[in-house]
């Protein structure tokens, strides 16, 4: 297996140590591995979060272009958005 020095903060070292000390981990190297794992699974859920984005907005886009939008006057702002809010509870009861 690879070995790869790496410098710690004083509270990133305490942390590792204290996750080995507690035994959740047989050793600080575990640990580290465990943490970029939980990296690696972080950046793919944002990648797919970003994905799911970028097709939410194409999605608009989309309907903008068509012509499917509502016009709404800035004083008229607060109530249509209390109404979407309303119709949207309503929808999950």
């Amino acid at each position: 297996m690879p070995t790869r020095n790496i410098s710690l903060t004083p509270e990133q070292d305490a942390f590792i140590e204290k996750a080995v000390k507690s035994g959740e981990y047989q050793n600080a190297s575990e640990a580290v591995r465990d943490a970029l794992r939980a990296l690696r699974q972080r950046r793919r859920e944002d990648a797919l979060k970003l994905e799911a984005l970028r097709m939410q907005i194409k999605t608009g886009v989309d309907s903008l272009e068509r012509g499917e939008f509502t016009e709404v006057a800035d004083a008229d702002l607060d109530r249509y958005l209390e109404g979407l809010t309303a119709a949207s509870a309503e929808r999950a009861r």
